[in-house]
């Protein structure tokens, strides 16, 4: 309890020094090496807004056939979405598709997943992947710091909402999506726009060479529908 405290007593406090500090600037995303088009999504496990726009943005990506980049951005008032974000590290050092499968079973679950019993969700999720969910996910703390570095990082190109949805070319940024659970609607003329814009993707690396500091997860298989 305590250690939820300080995670949203420190959130809050950093969302007032973001936002007096940093202006909005989501030019900061980019799309993952050999990509010119990219979903980037910034979500919260516990939102009923990400639930229905998750399995949207997979469904237009995989139609595109574009990577989707994901950033946890757990909202303070949400009781177990912090802790659900860092189940999915977890199942993400595994591999990156087992921790989006994770997530969409979470989405798919969440009217019955409270702070109290996310646990025995996480432990029923890698029973049925033949995983592992031990009872001390994080022991070093490092999977939280990877969720706060997310955080931080919507902080600074201005997240306030999720989902909050950007799509990303090499050569600029769309306008975001904020919490619209229809994204699929909009998405994909969004993208063959951004598809027009782009760079061709070897000159984009001679004229690009800085690399974006962020963090990428792309599905190396069509993801499943969520259920």
């Amino acid at each position: 309890m305590k250690l939820r405290l300080n995670w949203v007593l420190s959130a809050l406090f950093t969302l007032m020094l973001t936002a007096a500090t940093f202006a909005a600037d989501a030019t900061l995303l980019k799309p993952p090496r050999g990509a010119a088009v990219a979903i980037v999504m910034f979500a919260d496990l516990q939102c009923a807004d990400c639930s229905k726009a998750y399995p949207a943005i997979w469904e237009v990506a995989t139609a595109h056939k574009i990577p989707v980049v994901l950033h946890d951005f757990p909202l303070p008032m949400h009781n177990w979405a912090f802790d659900a974000a860092v189940w999915a590290r977890y199942f993400d050092k595994t591999s990156a598709d087992m921790g989006n499968d994770f997530r969409k079973f979470i989405y798919a679950n969440q009217n019955q997943i409270t702070r109290d019993n996310l646990p025995q969700w996480a432990q029923k999720f890698a029973a049925e992947n033949k995983a592992v969910a031990p009872s001390d996910k994080d022991p070093d703390g490092k999977l939280a710091d990877l969720v706060k570095a997310d955080y931080l990082l919507g902080q600074r190109i201005g997240v306030e909402h999720t989902p909050t949805i950007w799509v990303v070319s090499n050569s600029g940024v769309s306008e975001p999506l904020v919490e619209d659970a229809r994204a699929s609607e909009k998405l994909g003329r969004m993208i063959e726009d951004m598809l027009g814009k782009a760079q061709p993707v070897a000159a984009a690396k001679v004229n690009s060479p800085a690399k974006a500091a962020v963090r990428k997860k792309i599905s190396s298989k069509n993801p499943k529908k969520t259920g």
